[in-house]
């Protein structure tokens, strides 16, 4: 995560190929439910730094990392999109019964968007942050966004410059043998991954 950006342009080409990536992530039902706001006017930039609270950050002696970006992709997505989806014949027999998402992949389907778009951004060889919109209530009346679309963050994009980084990065990585379990979970920590069981190397 880059959180400040030299003033340079970004190729609109190079845009439209970092949002086609974030269109072409998976969705459940291949509903499809996620959508973008590209967002480059310096104006409407100013605002979603303004409403994100971008003055105390800087306050605090960090760089104004959200006006700054070139680029803004707003990642959305649309409960109601799914619901509808999964009423069809292909995915029920009974439309009228109610639907029960244990898990709402309408989320997780937009966080598909943003890993491929951060990535895809890398692969430009461009530099990207994201800021979530739990804390911008008035994102979505900014933009123009419908009822029933939900913006999950801002996505800000452009050449990276030197930044303050995030003191939470001195907590480091979780170790592999706590986060990777192969086979099935143990917490008998005298037990190895069981790696060598499978004649993994």
């Amino acid at each position: 995560m880059v959180r400040n950006y030299r003033p340079d342009s970004v190729d609109v080409a190079a845009v439209e190929r970092i949002v086609e990536a974030g269109r072409r992530a998976p969705s459940a039902g291949n509903t499809q439910g996620q959508s973008f706001v590209v967002v480059t006017d310096p104006e409407v930039r100013n605002q979603i730094a303004s409403i994100a609270g971008e003055a105390e950050y800087v306050a605090k002696g960090f760089d104004p990392w959200i006006s700054r970006a070139p680029v803004h992709i707003v990642i959305c997505v649309s409960e109601s999109l799914y619901r509808e989806r999964y009423a069809e014949p292909d995915k029920t027999d009974d439309p009228d019964e109610p639907q029960d998402w244990p898990v709402p992949y309408w989320w997780v389907d937009a966080g598909a968007s943003l890993m491929a778009i951060l990535l895809a951004a890398v692969a430009e060889e461009l530099a990207a942050g994201f800021l979530g919109s739990h804390a911008m209530d008035s994102l979505a009346s900014v933009l123009g966004i419908p009822e029933g679309v939900d913006p999950i963050g801002v996505v800000t994009i452009g050449h990276p410059d030197a930044d303050r980084r995030s003191g939470s990065l001195a907590r480091g990585r979780r170790a592999t043998e706590s986060v990777v379990h192969w086979d099935r979970w143990t917490t008998d920590s005298s037990s190895s991954d069981g790696r060598e069981d499978h004649g993994a190397s």
